[in-house]
């Protein structure tokens, strides 16, 4: 039987668009949004493909989603190769099949279900398409969106197709992301031999009653959306890989994932007076990768809840955990932002798969997102 989102997933996992290699995914898309009287604007910037797509004025719902993937790990232990998609009892197997090349193609066949049934619709459809969302995101849809707020682009709705699911299709909605920072942390010393301490200054034992202290402090309690911030040391570096030195440096690195409780300025100067009273000498360079957003009830979260229960008779979860997505960017334009996308088990992973069944369940749940927001 053909389904056009599974042999659209298929075409697109088919190509090894290895971030931020796109593999000409986007051109199939484009291809087929064309077809629609989309109008198509490639924003292509360095190594990155992006492209922004419309059709129709007015109030505005875009779809967001990525085209490349994160590396296929032993390409010897999957159950078929990586980019050579199979379907076998009933699930559809292939490096991005739900992260997240399956939501692009429910997206475009909702597109194009929609646009059939409503070739007038009232208001404005966009897709907003990158291949660097995997890796360093720095010339996807960050650039994009500066780009689009530079000539006052309007965006009203913005769903972005992450995997957000976690047993099935809609039981978890990401209604907003927790914020990230990285702190680089290098503590001074004066390195030296170990017999002579006192000729030394060892910046490994000044630097822990600091740490300890980091790692013990309460930066928030999160509140009725969010979590506790939490604070996770991820690297710790020292010494000459010699039994006998004393370090001169002492390198750490930490990672905040934040709520809307604090903003990254209020971290910034507890952290630093914290390291001042422990009067260290020290060098502080910081991150910012993604500021924390919400979208509360409103338009948008009742459609997606809506959609939801119509297809799934479920009432979705409304959570910010997890990791960042390009969504925090698409809140600067001031849309409301929340992720609906397949189950997530297995994304990242060897053998990745979603069911192909979820798949066109999720187009739906989008055409129907559309018919209640621009019809």
């Amino acid at each position: 039987m053909f389904c056009p989102v599974i042999e659209l997933t298929q075409q697109l996992i088919r190509r090894p668009s290895l971030s931020p290699d796109d593999a000409g995914c986007q051109a199939i898309l484009i291809e087929r949004l064309k077809a629609l009287g989309f109008t198509i604007e490639p924003m292509n910037i360095g190594d990155t493909l992006n492209v922004w797509a419309w059709r129709g004025q007015g109030e505005t719902l875009a779809f967001a989603g990525h085209t490349d993937v994160v590396p296929t790990g032993d390409a010897s232990r999957w159950i078929n190769p990586p980019f050579e998609p199979t379907i076998r009892d009933g699930m559809l197997y292939g490096r991005g099949a739900a992260d997240m090349k399956g939501s692009l193609a429910a997206m475009i066949v909702a597109a194009e279900r929609f646009v059939t049934s409503n070739p007038n619709h009232k208001g404005r459809l966009a897709f907003l398409i990158t291949s660097d969302e995997e890796a360093s995101a720095t010339n996807g849809t960050v650039k994009v969106v500066e780009a689009l707020m530079a000539r006052k682009e309007r965006m009203d709705y913005c769903l972005v197709g992450e995997p957000s699911s976690t047993e099935i299709v809609g039981d978890v909605v990401k209604n907003g992301r927790r914020g990230s920072m990285t702190a680089n942390l290098t503590v001074h010393g004066v390195q030296g031999h170990v017999a002579y301490p006192h000729l030394a200054d060892n910046p490994v034992h000044r630097a822990l009653p600091a740490l300890n202290e980091l790692v013990a402090t309460e930066w928030d309690q999160g509140n009725e959306f969010f979590p506790p911030t939490s604070m996770q040391i991820a690297n710790v570096q020292a010494g000459t890989g010699s039994n006998n030195v004393i370090p001169g440096e002492c390198f750490v690195q930490f990672n905040f994932r934040f709520s809307t409780e604090l903003t990254d300025a209020m971290i910034k100067q507890k952290v630093q007076e914290l390291l001042d009273r422990h009067q260290l000498r020290y060098t502080l360079e910081w991150n910012v990768s993604g500021q924390p957003f919400l979208t509360s009830r409103g338009k948008l979260v009742d459609a997606v809840v809506n959609a939801v229960e119509h297809y799934n008779e479920i009432k979705p979860q409304l959570l910010t955990t997890g990791g960042t997505s390009d969504g925090r960017f698409i809140a600067r334009m001031g849309a409301q932002v929340v992720e609906l996308g397949p189950v997530n088990a297995t994304i990242h992973k060897i053998n990745e798969c979603v069911k192909a069944a979820d798949l066109q369940l999720l187009s739906r749940m989008y055409q129907r997102i559309m018919e209640q927001l621009i019809a």
